[in-house]
């Protein structure tokens, strides 16, 4: 039987996540010589949906045999399950379907008819580009560690970076380089790379290179995910900044407070680091991190979430409709009925999701902290990876459920929904329509 490119990648990434807990169980992985097979499991999904929530020390439980597999399998993760399910397709020598196509188009290239292998070898080539460039920037930032661990070091972050995945071998993730400006901000630049999405930064390139003139002859796509990203990074920025200056418990200094809040307002957005201990934050930096975690990154892109497109064709929705007009219109475009019920299927669905994973945490681990246990939920949901501080005191049961929440985080629940629904069917009637009171 035929299976779907939504089956190959679920396929894809659940094998996957086995070779890596099967890797990170072999005794040359960890330090003590071995691993409880469910933190070898958390380890290799963490990293393998590229969301950084850690059971175990990745700096001082991993070899450098262990940190070299997690270091693959977020790479794996990152470089994105569109591109590596096509691939498996076209080395089998099997043909895409149309409706598979389609899916792998709408999410890399917002729609655009391309040639599909072109379109890996550039998503190839671009993300090793950035990685490449990105190492050789931060090996300039690590002076104090040997040649060998410095390398290491600089090509493990920038490749976490891009792919938005937060795993560092850092113990303390980036606290000790909460004051460098010049490692702030490659990170935050890599970061935002990671998560614009293929498509957007290939229109960027072709705008630097003046093959387009305008930015009003970019593509409707690459339009709403550039503003809505700049909107969500500034409004999360100031006001991260404004609560942790009134913050009484924060020491820190009007420039350190600035780029910390700057950083934590980026990798909010899927990323994953951290320069300050999250538990030091004010209770509403806090909720607008949440708010962040949950919208995400753009389509197309190394990141997770419900998306920013889904979030802007959202606000356009309802603009439309105050404004009285049946059409949802945005930039002088229409947007399709189908994309908009698209975008409400993938925010109602994701707050379902979060709902009863949240649930199921309080359930299982009723002794920690509810605020904590829903930050949790919504960091493996966004595959964000922030946390604080409860990751290794979660019960296997409620391990097994934010690993759940970042699988299907990670793949997207449209993509999921395709693998599981049955072939499309048209019904050759219908029924009366009856009226319901709303609101």
């Amino acid at each position: 039987m035929k299976k779907s490119a939504s089956f190959i990648i679920i396929a894809a990434f659940l094998s996957a996540i086995m070779i890596g807990t099967f890797l990170l169980r072999l005794p040359a992985a960890t330090v003590s010589g071995s691993i409880a097979l469910e933190d070898a499991f958390f380890t290799s999904a963490s990293a393998i949906t590229v969301t950084g929530l850690i059971v175990k020390d990745t700096a001082t439980d991993f070899t450098f045999f262990g940190q070299l597999v997690i270091l693959l399998l977020l790479q794996f993760g990152g470089l994105g399950f569109m591109t590596f399910s096509t691939l498996v397709i076209l080395l089998f020598g099997k043909s895409i379907s149309l409706q598979d196509s389609s899916i792998i188009e709408n999410d890399f290239t917002g729609g655009r008819h391309k040639n599909i292998k072109d379109l890996i070898k550039k998503i190839f080539l671009m993300t090793f580009s950035f990685e490449l460039l990105g190492a050789a920037a931060l090996y300039f930032q690590f002076p104090h560690l040997a040649p060998g661990e410095r390398v290491f070091s600089a090509v493990f972050h920038s490749i976490s970076a891009f792919c938005n995945a937060g795993f560092s071998i850092f113990s303390n993730n980036f606290e000790d380089y909460i004051a460098n400006p010049g490692f702030n901000f490659i990170i935050i630049l890599l970061i935002i790379l990671g998560g614009m999405g293929f498509l957007v930064l290939d229109e960027i390139f072709m705008f630097c290179r003046r093959k387009i003139k305008r930015f009003s002859k970019f593509s409707l796509h690459s339009k709403l995910v550039i503003i809505s990203s700049a909107t969500l990074v500034f409004t999360g920025f100031f006001v991260i900044l404004i609560e942790e200056l009134l913050n009484e418990n924060n020491t820190l200094s009007f420039g350190t407070n600035v780029l910390s809040a700057l950083f934590q307002s980026v990798t909010a957005r899927t990323a994953g680091f951290n320069t300050i201990n999250l538990n030091y934050l004010s209770f509403a930096s806090i909720f607008i991190i949440i708010a962040l975690m949950v919208i995400g990154a753009s389509p197309g892109s190394t990141g997770g979430g419900i998306k920013t497109t889904s979030v802007s064709i959202l606000f356009a929705y309802f603009r439309s409709r105050l404004r009285g007009r049946e059409k949802v219109e945005v930039f002088y475009r229409s947007v399709p009925t189908a994309t908009i019920e698209k975008a409400f299927i993938v925010i109602i669905l994701a707050f379902l999701l979060i709902s009863f994973s949240f649930l199921l945490l309080l359930t299982f681990d009723s002794h920690l902290q509810m605020g904590k246990l829903l930050f949790e939920t919504v960091s493996a949901f966004g595959t964000v990876g922030l946390s604080m501080g409860i990751t290794a005191q979660l019960s296997l049961p409620s391990k097994i459920v934010i690993a759940a929440t970042m699988f299907i985080g990670r793949i997207g629940i449209l993509t999921l929904l395709m693998a599981l629904s049955r072939r499309e069917s048209k019904a050759v009637y219908d029924y009366p329509e009856a009226n319901i009171m709303i609101g």
